[in-house]
């Protein structure tokens, strides 16, 4: 599940990503094509030299929170967060701090931030001993994030296996929802199998019993969820007994989770976990998932919009510049339409960009923008976005020695 060891569980993946990118199917933009760059204002960041990993969340009261990890003396790193206050941060507070913590470029903290100012957050911590074991620890916040309860596993099966992918949202006035891949089938029998499931962190920190939502999917790319007026939506990468990974999408009705379905059926057929997630936004009854695919040996992100709470989907729209890495997210803003951020990979060479797009409620698309240049895809990780009152907030790793997490406020017009 997790590539912390690339080579290990997903070496074929990366073979077959790499040979997909001379072969990208017409669709989207051409991938010589320049992207305009995109209307941006950066806002200092509050991380330390070093940082990276970011990831966003927003309160009933509108603030962005965002949240990173950043070295210490000694083999210490600290998972951070701080709170957008107009376009500047406050000062930095501390979720949890660990020699043992779980440093990954691809399965990272998140925050939820809860009404009345109370918060959860979760990291990984590593497990004693030889291999690639850790769990998820999860702690909770009653004052915005200024103290925090010590972590608590939410997976109560003991296995040394490999625990991640989290999404957590609000699930009520004072607790949270969280869904994450589980891998206690994989490294506790013949199966090699990863669960994704289900728990809530009560109000003291302590989690109820976890749920299983989908007894079989794929084993290293990230969750997604959206809060619609009908309850929590969460996006995954299925994994079908015959190794098809599209991206499904499950409800949950009446307190239970309905049968993952696929969001679109691309037919992405890969013996291989690709680390690279869905992500989903949600308006009232309005949803927009974003993903990528490597299916009919092309490189492609598309979205698919829904006006039912994301229990159907109309046919998808094709967003990328026609060679893409992935790495995506998306956000709903006014009138319907959405932003989505994209890495897209350079004409030639290793490196890319970090670029958006508008799409409108009907489909119809404004031309990309470039937000910044990568030299190493991989080191940029998963940009993550968040909109406030201001505008969209855009946060995400820029590469170099050190590392250095960046955020910025951005426009994407209609064009």
């Amino acid at each position: 599940m997790h590539p912390t060891d690339l080579s290990r569980r997903a070496a074929i993946a990366a073979a077959a990503l790499a040979l997909l990118a001379a072969c990208a199917e017409t669709g989207g933009d051409k991938t010589t094509a320049a992207a305009a760059p995109a209307p941006v204002r950066m806002l200092p960041s509050p991380a330390a030299p070093g940082s990276g990993e970011p990831s966003l969340a927003v309160g009933e009261d509108g603030r962005v929170h965002l949240s990173w990890l950043e070295p210490g003396e000694g083999g210490m790193h600290r998972l951070r967060m701080s709170t957008l206050q107009g376009d500047r941060w406050s000062a930095p507070h501390t979720v949890a701090k660990s020699t043992d913590m779980m440093v990954n470029w691809a399965d990272f903290p998140t925050l939820s931030a809860m009404p009345g100012g109370r918060m959860a957050a979760h990291w990984l911590q590593k497990r004693p001993g030889k291999g690639f074991a850790y769990d998820i620890r999860v702690a909770v916040s009653p004052d915005g994030g200024v103290t925090w309860s010590k972590g608590v596993v939410p997976h109560r099966d003991g296995v040394a296996a490999e625990h991640g992918f989290v999404s957590l949202w609000p699930e009520a006035a004072d607790s949270a929802g969280m869904v994450w891949l589980d891998g206690r089938k994989y490294a506790g029998s013949g199966a090699k199998e990863t669960m994704l499931m289900a728990a809530f962190i009560r109000p003291d920190g302590t989690v109820s019993p976890e749920r299983p939502v989908d007894e079989r999917i794929c084993d290293c790319c990230q969750t997604g969820m959206a809060m619609t007026a009908r309850g929590p939506l969460v996006v995954y990468r299925d994994r079908s007994p015959d190794e098809v990974r599209d991206i499904y999408v499950t409800r949950r009705v009446n307190g239970v989770w309905t049968p993952g379905v696929p969001v679109a059926r691309d037919g992405w057929k890969i013996d291989a976990c690709p680390v690279n997630g869905p992500r989903a936004d949600a308006q009232g009854d309005r949803v927009v998932v974003a993903w990528f695919t490597g299916a009919n040996d092309a490189r492609q992100v598309k979205l698919a919009l829904s006006t039912d709470a994301g229990a159907t989907f109309g046919a998808p729209v094709r967003i990328d510049g026609g060679n893409p890495e992935g790495h995506v997210d998306v956000k709903m803003i006014d009138g319907g339409a959405a932003v989505v951020s994209w890495m897209e990979r350079a004409a030639s060479g290793g490196g890319g960009e970090l670029r958006v797009r508008r799409v409108e409620a009907d489909g119809r698309m404004g031309a990309p923008h470039a937000v910044e240049t990568s030299a190493t895809l991989r080191s940029s990780g998963f940009p993550r976005m968040a909109r406030d009152s201001g505008g969209v907030v855009l946060a995400w790793t820029a590469s170099g020695k050190p590392s250095a997490v960046h955020v910025a406020r951005l426009t994407v017009p209609r064009d």
